[in-house]
């Protein structure tokens, strides 16, 4: 969808539609619509349940005395309620109500009190909700496609709007990419293809380098390697470094590393056939950090930062990774596998431990859609976040809240960590059944070095959704990639 930014001036057809704060006289250019039309926007209004409180809505059909094809009132809460992730979701109620009524434009009209990064956010929240993946439908009927194309957000404050805005199109660019890449089935995304994926950073100034299975053995990547041995696709690693600071800066990283598992059957543990199918998106970590990197590289983010995605499919076959097999892991360690669909972590120990040998970052972010413990912990409403760092948990927890995508932070203890020692080896890849969620991060831990700031974020429970959501239509949702940005933006960005 095309979001622009300008004066009002009457619209010629299409959609207009007036923002209302909750309870508050007619003003602005609600006052004027409603002059012209003979009060009917006020009588609308007196009719109506709609007071214009926060994604409140009333549709009309446009009365005469404007050229517009209807009008949408649109609830905009209490004026000093109003911020960015409330102007956010007002834009994506106004793209959820008009998609499909048939007009390609709509005109929103804002109230002079609104300030231009308000404003902003409105396009961002309406830009965010009009995603769709429909690449595969090949038979939907045109009456059945969303029909809105373009939206304008007529502001006083147009110029600062507009510029507010330029990053946040950025960023949604690389929500979109990381959508895409969770919503594509398993022949089309596996390791190699991928890779290739994540490579066309490269247009934007990200320096890629993919890594094979040749170098992963010299590594000694063995707990990646194992998992990827029952699959006819070879495994990848995939380095995106972002240099957003001049030469002169220091260059210490943040990274991001990223679990890609592109199908999980389970290997020979293997899983029930029934919600197989929604393991296509067990790389959605993987998927967050290549949108954040395109985000943060769209947007010109003043950080110098690494991104690490860990790629393989999980498979079951005659080379296949048994339970019991032990793996030794890029670290040293040693690893009993337990149960081959604990496989998220034994890539993931290689990755990390590949960043910090390599890189050297003062602070690491893992993100995976690591167990389905954390669903049961917390639903599908917040994503699950392990630590070993008070300071950067509270960044994180500040910015999932700033953006809508929360996070709760659970326990690690050397109780839990007690529960996957191994018999025969330095480990074992999972614990008793309780605390599944919290086990699998202590797993983790066991390859963050000393003095490395570490969080891990596990998104199971969050990376697709069977509901819309103000700015997240069902499907994949990208959960991560606004978050982190928000992190690098209020934390870690040169000023």
């Amino acid at each position: 969808m095309k979001i622009t930014f300008g004066a009002l001036t009457a619209p010629r057809g299409g959609a207009l539609v007036l923002g209302l704060f909750d309870g508050a006289a007619l003003g602005g250019p609600a006052a004027r619509v409603d002059e012209a039309t003979g009060g009917a926007i006020a009588r609308a209004i007196g009719s109506s349940r709609f007071t214009g409180k926060p994604g409140q809505t009333e549709l009309l059909l446009a009365p005469p005395g404007t050229e517009a094809r209807r009008i949408l009132l649109l609830g905009l809460g209490k004026p000093d309620e109003l911020d960015a992730k409330a102007a956010e979701a007002a834009g994506g109620t106004v793209v959820a109500k008009l998609a499909k009524c048939g007009d390609e434009t709509a005109t929103v009209a804002l109230d002079a009190a609104i300030s231009g990064a308000h404003a902003a956010h409105l396009g961002y929240g309406a830009l965010l909700r009009s995603y769709r993946f429909d690449k595969y439908r090949t038979r939907e009927k045109a009456e059945d496609k969303p029909s809105l194309a373009s939206m304008k957000i007529a502001t006083a404050a147009h110029a600062a709007a507009r510029e507010a805005f330029a990053p946040l199109s950025r960023v949604a660019e690389g929500v979109f990419l990381t959508r895409d890449l969770v919503s594509e089935p398993a022949n089309v995304i596996f390791p190699k293809s991928l890779a290739e994926r994540a490579g066309e950073l490269a247009e934007l100034g990200v320096k890629v380098q993919v890594i094979g299975p040749a170098q992963m053995k010299k590594f000694g990547m063995g707990a990646l390697l194992g998992v990827a041995q029952g699959s006819a696709h070879e495994p990848r690693m995939v380095v995106l470094r972002w240099r957003g600071l001049p030469d002169t800066a220091e260059k210490t990283p943040i990274a991001f590393v990223g679990k890609g598992v592109t199908f999980d059957t389970g290997g020979i543990s293997i899983k029930p056939s029934g919600g197989m199918e929604d393991m296509k998106w067990d790389m959605g970590g993987a998927g967050v950090v290549i949108g954040l990197m395109k985000a943060l590289a769209g947007r010109q983010a003043k950080v110098d930062a690494v991104g690490l995605v860990g790629l393989v499919e999980n498979m079951p076959s005659a080379t296949a990774q048994r339970p019991g097999d032990v793996v030794t892991t890029m670290s040293g360690q040693t690893v009993e596998v337990i149960n081959t669909d604990a496989e998220g972590r034994l890539v993931l120990g290689d990755v990390l431990w590949y960043c910090q040998e390599k890189f050297k970052p003062h602070t690491i972010i893992d993100l995976a859609t690591l167990t389905g413990a954390i669903i049961i912990s917390l639903g599908h409403e917040n994503a699950g976040l392990f630590s070993n760092d008070d300071a950067l948990s509270e960044r994180l927890i500040a910015a999932g809240a700033a953006v809508g995508e929360p996070v709760w932070r659970m326990p690690l203890d050397e109780a839990y960590d007690k529960q996957i020692d191994s018999d025969i080896a330095d480990m074992k890849n999972v614990g008793g059944r309780e605390g599944g969620a919290i086990t699998a991060a202590q797993f983790l831990q066991r390859f963050v070095k000393e003095g490395v700031g570490w969080a891990h974020l596990d998104i199971a429970g969050v990376t697709w959704s069977k509901k819309d959501a103000p700015v997240v239509p069902k499907g994949g949702t990208a959960f991560g990639v606004r978050l982190l940005d928000e992190l690098v933006r209020a934390n870690y960005e040169a000023r």
